[in-house]
């Protein structure tokens, strides 16, 4: 039988402490202490973008970090509350808008990325949402809806001022 360990962090704004087993991934801490499913293993490697948390503010792959790494640090999911009454973000009401998810598995990932990007540059052309969101994949290729989502909320956010 493996060891565990105490882990206190910060998880969507609430203060948690919780026991896991040593060999976790963050993938599996929050599935199976928080119930949180918005990342998703899906490669196990790293290269597909699904398993998308922040991490202290930097993306991480949840698959391939260790839930260990995440003690003291301040995470944010796919689940972390949104700031409007309806529930969405407008990064997620440009994903509806746009049609930019089919099947759904990789929007957590796409959209947590997609705040990211904007969060750093608020008016990306394509080819900046492009390589910026290249660690992610859609398999089921809705890759112009996305990019197209991208540019619906930089243009919303800049008229709102």
């Amino acid at each position: 039988m493996g060891t565990t360990r105490t882990l206190r962090f910060t998880l969507n704004g609430e203060p948690v402490t919780t026991e896991a087993p040593s060999h976790w991934n963050v993938v599996e801490l929050l599935q199976n202490r928080f119930n949180l499913y918005g990342a998703r293993e899906s490669c196990g490697q790293g290269l597909c973008g699904c398993c998308t948390v922040l991490v202290d503010g930097v993306a991480v792959s949840g698959c391939l970090s260790l839930a260990a790494r995440v003690d003291g640090a301040d995470v944010r999911t796919i689940e972390a509350p949104a700031a409007t009454e309806d529930g969405l973000d407008d990064v997620q009401q440009a994903f509806i808008e746009s049609g930019a998810f089919q099947c759904g598995y990789c929007t957590p990932g796409f959209v947590l990325m997609t705040r990211k990007l904007l969060d750093e540059c608020p008016q990306p052309d394509d080819e900046d949402i492009r390589h910026y969101l290249s660690g992610n994949l859609c398999r089921c290729a809705a890759y112009p809806e996305i990019v197209a989502a991208v540019r619906l909320v930089a243009q919303r956010r800049a008229t709102r001022g």
